[in-house]
């Protein structure tokens, strides 16, 4: 006989925690979940397949990048359900929420450090956005998640910028 509580289903909520907006912060989140997916993705694939005579320190930083994006989905992925809101189930439905694009050339080690940079620029202004209107919206806690992933993706592409030289 099954329990009845394995029979219970995920479904929106309101949370009634004084946030207003929480659907449209919730929605940016699943925005900025889905390019850290992509990305996230994108950075283990470089670093499965970079070569050269940076290798060992390029596969060592993008592993750690990739394991920091692995917990931030995460974090993010629980916010939006926190805000009531359902979190992406599916690969299509969280890649139709972002702007970033899946990798499909293989690249040099400077074209793959080069990507990870603008794509983790990319990201950390659409987080700036998510922060504003958490802010606007009295929502300290995605406001403060948003600013802490800032921090990773900026000390990321000025780590990124230090090897590329760029």
């Amino acid at each position: 006989m099954t329990q009845p509580a394995l029979k219970t289903v995920p479904s929106k909520s309101d949370p009634h925690t004084g946030i207003a907006k929480d659907t449209q912060i919730a929605g940016a989140l699943t925005g900025v979940l889905g390019d850290s997916l992509v990305l996230f993705i994108k950075t283990q694939g470089y670093h499965w397949n970079v070569k050269g005579p940076l290798f060992q320190p390029i596969h060592e930083m993008t592993e750690r990048l990739y394991r920091d994006l692995f917990e931030a989905i995460d974090q993010i992925a629980e916010r939006i359900r926190a805000l009531g809101e359902i979190a992406p189930l599916s690969m299509a439905d969280t890649i139709s929420h972002t702007q970033l694009n899946e990798e499909d050339t293989l690249r040099s080690a400077q074209a793959m450090i080069e990507q990870l940079i603008s794509d983790n620029e990319s990201l950390v202004r659409r987080m700036r956005e998510t922060a504003a209107l958490a802010a606007e919206n009295n929502d300290g806690a995605t406001e403060d998640l948003m600013n802490a992933r800032m921090y990773s993706h900026e000390k990321a592409i000025w780590m990124l910028r230090s090897i590329a030289n760029a």
